[in-house]
């Protein structure tokens, strides 16, 4: 089965995207797990199933390991680039997502270059301060949704290993439904340094949502003001929170890499050896 996909990446969190009507529609999982392998798929952080935009744009996001979840704030904003590269003109746009409808503007293009400002909806605050065992270690976290489960946990510096401890809070009985993990060091009033484990992915060089619950933890916490840049492994991306009841927004750029074909061979096993 040939299945068309484009390739674009949010701050280096790439995703693959397919039209809703070229996609199998009851294989979805199996070919997110199969069309995100690194080594004998296309390889990304997850396959965007988009409705075109002249029906109503939707979209949804399948994790490499084939679950479905509720949205990704650079995927968002690539499945914008994607529908601006095919012809929708507005330089505005409204995507339905699983953590709701968001619109995003347009601040600039350069070629396959987008910008966007994107409303990331308003945060739930599950908890402003938690102290959350892992193994025998106590975290200082704030646990939040911001269209997903985030798990924000406040640290001093990286020198530990922050994959291995994301991991395990991904899983952690406080989260029945798994949640994504960001790790936040304060860097100043204006600033933080962040780095991610997503659920059902694992590390990712940037996260849109995982930025915003970043940057909204630190707000509730009083550590930064309404206005913050988040720091990622793949660059910067910008907040700002009016007030709590209204919408953070979040501006970042999307990129568009290339189109192609990819050929899913039905009965797929994502564990199969690799030769």
């Amino acid at each position: 089965m040939q299945i068309p996909f484009a390739k674009a990446h949010g701050a280096k969190n790439d995703f693959l995207l397919t039209w809703a009507d070229e996609a199998p529609g009851e294989a979805l999982p199996a070919v997110a797990m199969a069309i995100c392998e690194r080594n004998t798929g296309i390889g990304a952080d997850g396959w965007l199933v988009c409705d075109r935009p002249s029906d109503g744009m939707r979209i949804r996001l399948f994790n490499p390991d084939g679950g479905e979840v509720e949205m990704s704030g650079n995927g968002t904003r690539c499945a914008a680039a994607w529908a601006m590269a095919n012809g929708y003109e507005p330089e505005a746009i409204r995507i339905r997502t699983g953590g709701g409808e968001k619109r995003l503007r347009l601040l600039e293009r350069q070629g396959p270059r987008f910008l966007f400002e994107m409303n990331m909806g308003r945060p739930v605050i599950e908890a402003a301060r938690e102290a959350l065992a892992v193994g025998a270690e106590m975290v200082n976290c704030t646990i939040l949704n911001v269209g997903n489960p985030q798990c924000a946990v406040f640290v001093e510096d990286f020198e530990f290993d922050w994959a291995a401890m994301g991991a395990a809070i991904e899983r952690d009985p406080r989260f029945p439904k798994r949640t994504n993990v960001s790790f936040v060091r304060h860097v100043d009033g204006l600033t933080l340094d962040v780095r991610f484990f997503e659920r059902g992915v694992g590390v990712t060089n940037s996260s849109g949502t995982g930025s915003t619950g970043a940057a909204v933890a630190a707000m509730v916490r009083g550590i930064v003001g309404r206005e913050v840049t988040v720091q990622t492994p793949a660059g910067p991306l910008e907040f700002r929170w009016p007030s709590d009841d209204k919408d953070v927004v979040m501006v970042g750029p999307a990129e568009l890499i290339g189109t192609g074909l990819f050929y899913f061979q039905e009965g797929y096993d994502a564990t199969r050896e690799t030769r």
